[in-house]
């Protein structure tokens, strides 16, 4: 005798429309990176180390670092204004 199993689909719909990619860049040389530090433990070493091969080898010109009060906290709507005003491109990331 064989049971029926139902399995449930977890994803849920966000309702939003997908958003339109914004715009990119060619190169790294001369640009200022920013990243938001979700303040997970170790994110800060990657972050160092990331900062050092873009500055050497890319030929960035600045790295620009905000931490967050808390992993599960959005980004103050103005941290992310500044740091998207000083920055060419920003990279938001995790540790542990």
């Amino acid at each position: 005798m064989s049971e029926m199993i139902i399995v449930s689909d977890p994803t849920a719909s966000t309702g939003k429309e997908p958003q339109k990619l914004r715009r990119s860049i060619d190169k790294l040389e001369g640009k200022v990176i920013g990243f938001i530090d979700n303040a997970k433990p170790n994110f800060h070493y990657l972050v160092d180390d990331l900062a050092e091969v873009l500055t050497s080898t890319y030929g960035v010109r600045s790295i620009v670092k905000h931490r967050k009060r808390g992993a599960s906290i959005p980004a103050p709507v103005e941290m992310v204004n500044e740091i998207s005003k000083q920055c060419d491109l920003v990279i938001t990331g995790s540790g542990d």
